[in-house]
């Protein structure tokens, strides 16, 4: 089989997976061009076949982060939806369903709620051989006496108990998105759909370790290469449009040091 690694390759995701050995990528982060609501320079994908390559190539133990929408005029299309249970019938289980909330969406609707957010599906091949928690601080640390082993009586009995200072993140991730948000490198924005570096990065050291392959299919303007290659991971990056494969070499190689500054 072709290595692909260290490379953004041009071309179609579902042929090239094709070209990928089985059981060879740790973590796989992308975000599809979904329901149409960007134009991707006129490309399409088709979902069911780049699947069945992405439950192939994902070793036992690896993990599939999907990052979702979907389209909202006149109501939801669940197509989200439709995907995730896809992704369980061909052997995928779905570990978690996460929240990606943006800060800062400037889309209101006229009859609903603003929309902040997309879906994260984290889609492991049988039990995540890796989990490494993000952490962040309590309100407050120290011993105190705490509610434990409420029963029927409706007593509240209380222990001395230790209260950490740090807890484990909620699943529930906010960024800010735009320039100096998603990131500083303003040829990403080249691109009509990008995602947080710092999304990006949370999810590589959630879900990988430092030597991994991470594989990005439809890698866009190269935010999951970038970080990859920051936190010490290996990656593969495809993409149909030759524009798009072009901003994220330069992405990468600026942040490897090829270029000076940006």
């Amino acid at each position: 089989m072709e290595d692909f690694t260290g490379k953004i390759t041009c071309g179609d995701c579902a042929t090239l997976l094709k070209k990928l050995d089985s059981s060879s990528v740790d973590l796989t982060l992308t975000s599809p061009p979904y329901d149409d609501l960007r134009s991707y320079n006129g490309y399409k994908f088709e979902f069911e076949e780049i699947a069945s390559e992405l439950f192939r190539v994902t070793k036992d133990g690896g993990v599939v982060v999907w990052v979702v929408g979907d389209k909202i005029n006149g109501g939801r299309s669940l197509t989200s939806f439709r995907q995730g249970l896809y992704f369980q019938q061909i052997g995928f289980s779905m570990h978690d369903v996460m929240i990606y909330a943006k800060k800062n969406t400037p889309f209101m609707r006229s009859n609903a709620y603003t929309n902040a957010y997309e879906f994260m599906f984290v889609l492991s091949k049988g039990k995540p051989k890796t989990f490494n928690p993000l952490k962040e601080p309590t309100v407050r640390s120290g011993f105190e006496m705490l509610v434990a082993n409420k029963k029927s009586d409706g007593v509240n009995n209380k222990v001395l108990k230790e209260l950490k200072k740090e807890k484990t993140r909620t699943n529930i991730w906010h960024y800010a998105v735009g320039l100096g948000g998603s990131t500083k490198d303003r040829i990403a924005f080249k691109h009509p759909a990008i995602f947080p570096e710092n999304l990006a990065t949370d999810h590589i050291l959630s879900w990988s370790n430092e030597g991994d392959v991470v594989l990005d299919p439809m890698c866009g303007s190269g935010t999951t290469c970038k970080m990859a290659a920051l936190n010490g991971r290996k990656f593969i990056g495809f993409d149909i449009s030759e524009e798009y494969v072009a901003i994220a070499n330069e992405r990468v190689e600026r942040c490897l040091g090829v270029f000076d500054e940006y």
